[in-house]
This record gives C-alpha cells, sequence and structure tokens, in this order.
C-alpha cells in the first residue's frame, strides 16, 4: 500500500449494538483511515454501541438510512452480537444486495459472513467464517462454498474466520479498493 492509497473512498462499516467484536471493528478501521478513506459506522440503533472487550463505537447512522450509492465498500463487523442483531436484520440484506448489483466490494468477518449467506450473496461462492454450529449452517443454507482458512477473496466478496485475521482482513479490502481506483 503506498501513501494514502484510499483517498477519497467511503468505507461503511456494519455493527451490533450490542457485542460487536472489537478487534474486527477497530483493526480494519485504523488500517482504511491510515490508508485516506473515510469510514462510518451504521447499526441498529443510534447512541453506544457495545464491544465484547470493552470497547465502544457511536454509530453514524442506522443501517436502514444507509445507501450503497454512498460507499465504496461495505465491511459487516462480527462478534457475538452479529447473530441476534445482523443475521435476521431486512434492512441489510437489502443494503448488501444493493451493493452486490451496484458492483460495491463486500466484506464480513467472524460472524457475520452468515449475513451474506441470508442475504443471498453466497451462492456459489467460496466463503469462510468463525465455525460455529449455526453459522456453519447459514452459509450451507445460502450455498456457499466454505473454505476454513483467514481470509478468503472471491471477486468482491472478502470474508474471513474471526478477530486473528483482522489485520489480514483489513489489508485485503485495502488492497481491493486501491486496485480499483488505479
Amino acid at each position: 500500500m503506498g501513501e494514502k492509497d484510499l483517498k477519497g473512498k467511503r468505507i461503511l462499516m456494519v455493527i451490533a449494538p450490542e457485542d460487536f467484536r472489537d478487534e474486527e471493528l477497530f483493526t480494519p478501521k485504523g488500517l482504511f483511515e491510515a490508508e485516506g478513506a473515510e469510514v462510518k459506522i451504521a447499526s441498529t440503533r443510534l447512541g453506544p454501541a457495545r464491544g465484547m472487550l470493552g470497547g465502544s463505537a457511536s454509530p453514524d447512522l442506522l443501517i436502514a438510512d444507509a445507501r450503497a450509492d454512498d460507499y465504496d465498500a461495505i465491511v459487516v463487523v462480527g462478534g457475538m452480537g452479529s447473530p441476534t442483531y445482523l443475521w435476521p436484520n431486512e434492512a441489510l440484506h437489502r443494503l448488501l444486495r444493493e451493493a452486490e448489483e451496484k458492483g460495491k466490494l463486500i466484506g464480513a468477518i467472524c460472524l457475520s459472513p452468515a449475513v451474506l449467506a441470508r442475504a443471498g450473496l453466497l451462492r456459489g461462492r467460496r466463503a469462510t467464517v468463525y465455525a460455529t454450529e449455526e453459522s456453519l449452517r447459514e452459509l450451507r443454507q445460502g450455498g456457499a462454498h466454505y473454505h476454513s482458512v483467514d481470509v478468503v477473496t472471491d471477486g468482491r466478496l472478502i470474508t474471513a474466520s474471526g478477530p486473528q485475521a483482522a489485520a489480514e482482513f483489513g489489508r485485503a479490502i485495502c488492497a481491493q479498493l486501491a486496485a480499483r481506483s488505479s
């Protein structure tokens, strides 16, 4: 990555209002901002959101108010709150389908690749997830080809398996966004 390769790029990071995984938000967000991207955070409600490790973030907007046209990439953060708040979220499913139709980069880490599966984006695609019985079932039902590795890139979809992969995940998104602007 070069100096400010993502200048002018806009990234939306989606988090659960409770129990998002701290390093899956803060590590990629730090990488994106260091490369010059503008990062916004969306959630199911406004006000302080609490991470599993005690971190907090203040969402800029509601998921329901987000529009794919406003961003170059949409990144769904994982954590124990994802199955409760993000997996069943129809507004998030619509946003992700809109992003896919418009050729945007889409990322999901930890338990959140299941959101992509529920949105219908993983049929026939390679993906990874934090492997639990429920998350693997969601990927199977969504038609994904599961790979037990840290980060999987399949076209404009980038998935990662958990907090240990947060930096690699962030770098993969940075590299793909930078390549799209050159």
